[in-house]
């Protein structure tokens, strides 16, 4: 089967996931869908071997409304990296917020030549029960059935390096990858962005 329809049907598979009353789905929405897989193949047609960054979940103002794991409308629109110059002219979005988390971590990529392949422990919005404008954090039942999707995406991807950013990051990759040595990344909120600049300096290297 061609790569591309591996992850047509990666992301058909992420889109049939419920909606409920303490997790969204952005998935469900055709436009979104549709943004994950423009980037999900853009990242595949780099050339080189594939970093994998995997963060908690997503958030409320980014990828909840992109689609994209660590990436806001905000960062897609300003068009200051390479891959939101390729491809924000067909990326679709309703809503535009800034995330400070994902410009952050953006600002750290400005001079690689390969983007790294983001994806999160549970690629679905955990929020508080009636109140889908807030995070938490994924609960056990949630990092297991999260580590199904990130198993199937590495089947895809066959990352040669793994990062986790922030502690549920890391516990995701060292599940899933238990034969390689997954690297702590520090995650960029709450006065760890001088640790995080380091720690992502030290994966990406001369990527």
């Amino acid at each position: 089967m061609k790569v591309k329809q591996q992850i047509s049907n990666y992301v058909a598979r992420l889109s049939k996931r419920k909606n409920s009353e303490t997790v969204f789905n952005p998935y469900r929405s055709k436009a979104l869908a549709g943004n994950l897989e423009i980037y999900l193949n853009y990242i595949f047609s780099q050339s080189g071997d594939n970093i994998l960054l995997i963060g908690e979940a997503p958030g409320y103002k980014g990828c909840r409304l992109t689609g994209i794991p660590f990436s806001s409308g905000a960062l897609i629109n300003a068009k200051q990296h390479r891959i939101f110059s390729d491809i924000a002219d067909d990326i679709v979005l309703k809503k535009v917020e800034l995330e400070n988390s994902a410009s952050a971590v953006w600002e750290s990529l400005s001079d690689v030549k390969r983007y790294p392949l983001f994806w999160n422990a549970f690629p679905f919005h955990p929020h508080p029960k009636g109140d889908s404008n807030k995070n938490r954090a994924p609960n056990k039942q949630e990092m297991i059935e999260g580590e199904v999707y990130l198993s199937a995406l590495a089947e895809i991807f066959a990352p040669t390096t793994i990062a986790g950013i922030g502690r549920k990051g890391e516990l995701a990759g060292k599940q899933v990858f238990p034969e390689n040595d997954v690297v702590y990344i520090r995650h960029p909120s709450y006065g760890g962005k001088k640790e995080f600049i380091v720690g992502m300096e030290r994966v990406l290297g001369s990527s």
